[in-house]
């Protein structure tokens, strides 16, 4: 193997630490961190719909220290001017003649961006971001110039309604969602938590720990010479994409003929990222992340994941994020199962309260589709049945 070679089949790895990174520092946050990597390695945009403090733009800042990649972040409002972004008019070259920006540390050098509350943004920056988003290259007065942007994500409350804004959703390839956690994560909520509120407070011994970025933006462009080479599927996959794709549009999500194929390198870059040659079905997992409404979310998650729990259960393989969080939901489970051992000791608000949190768990234990995970459901619902013949009638 070559230097070059050498140099290449480590930067999958170094990219796979930094995915292990951000999942110690953000719960449950695994698939959304996996979608940013595969982004970024494809050259595609990301839109992540979801309240405030769930962690938006507090992971792709850190992806973005952790790539050592140049970064601009902007909050947007219908009040928010071009020059917010792309950076204030040169004075001096102004009164000679010449119309030019100071574009330093501004969104046409970034390599990395973030803009919040993306679709708040006035018709004239909107205008500015479809040819970014769409070309790389944005226009400074009379030029047309070529930025450096590997991915930009973008956030939002929720999805627009306004026909206006369809040009700019559909800039965004993937679309998924960050929510607040499902109580059965509350103990590793605290736990994670009260570790980030100490870090801020500079008492934690940790705190620097893991903060040297590991690859550059120039390491991704190589990355993405590799990608171009593997845009090769086996038939084998290609059947099962296409009975996907039919699937999805049978129930009226529009998906173009060119979001089909980027789609596709979507899939190549995922699989780039295990360090693997070519796609495989547990790639598509990147098209339950297609829709156009929140709404779809759920109809494209019922569509995808028998088939990835199919995939998983025939490989078995579960990977180390399933195995991780698996581990976290178990340990939950025991927590719950102690409690309602001593149900009669509980308000009927506190039960209600951890035989909902046990429904939460146990849907998701049954979408995990491994057999460990299928024994845990089997356990909830015998634990279930116990608690209700135990119940008091009144």
């Amino acid at each position: 193997m070559t230097t070059t070679e050498s140099n290449l089949a480590r930067l999958p790895t170094l990219l796979q630490e930094i995915g292990r990174r951000l999942s110690r520092e953000f719960l449950a946050k695994d698939e959304i961190i996996r979608l940013l990597l595969v982004s970024v390695i494809a050259g595609e945009h990301m839109l992540i719909v979801g309240p405030p403090g769930t962690a938006k733009s507090a992971l792709v800042r850190t992806l973005a220290q952790k790539l050592d990649a140049r970064y601009f972040e902007y909050l947007l409002t219908r009040f928010s001017e071009p020059n917010e972004l792309l950076g204030p008019v040169d004075i001096q070259a102004f009164r000679e003649g010449t119309f030019r920006r100071r574009t330093e540390q501004m969104l046409p050098e970034a390599e990395i961006a973030f803009l919040d509350e993306i679709f708040k943004a006035s018709s004239a920056i909107l205008n500015s971001l479809l040819g970014l988003l769409n070309e790389r290259r944005v226009q400074i007065g009379a030029e047309r110039v070529e930025v450096p942007l590997l991915a930009l994500f973008a956030a939002s409350n929720e999805v627009p309604s306004d026909d206006s804004l369809a040009a700019l959703l559909d800039r965004f390839l993937l679309r998924v969602r960050s929510q607040n956690l499902e109580g059965f994560h509350f103990q590793q909520l605290v736990r994670f938590g009260l570790e980030h509120e100490k870090k801020l407070l500079g008492v934690t011994q940790t705190g620097t720990v893991g903060q040297t970025p590991l690859l550059s933006a120039g390491d991704i462009l190589v990355l993405r010479k590799e990608l171009a080479g593997r845009l090769q599927f086996s038939d084998e996959f290609l059947t099962e994409y296409k009975t996907l794709v039919a699937q999805i549009r049978s129930e009226g999500i529009f998906v173009s003929d060119r979001r089909l194929i980027k789609l596709l390198k979507l899939c190549a870059a995922s699989a780039l990222l295990d360090g693997r040659l070519q796609a495989d079905v547990s790639d598509l997992f990147v098209l339950k992340h297609t829709w156009n409404t929140v709404e779809q979310a759920e109809i494209l998650a019922g569509i995808v994941d028998p088939l990835l729990r199919r995939h998983r259960q025939a490989s078995g393989k579960l990977g180390n994020r399933d195995s991780q969080g698996l581990k976290a939901m178990l340990e939950e489970l025991q927590t719950l199962r102690l409690a309602l051992q001593r149900a009669g000791e509980l308000s009927d608000v506190q039960l209600f309260a951890k035989l909902r949190t046990l429904g939460e768990l146990r849907a998701a234990l049954q979408s995990h589709g491994s057999d460990e995970s299928q024994r845990a459901v089997s356990e909830i619902d015998t634990l279930l049945d116990s608690v209700v013949s135990t119940a008091p009638v009144g």
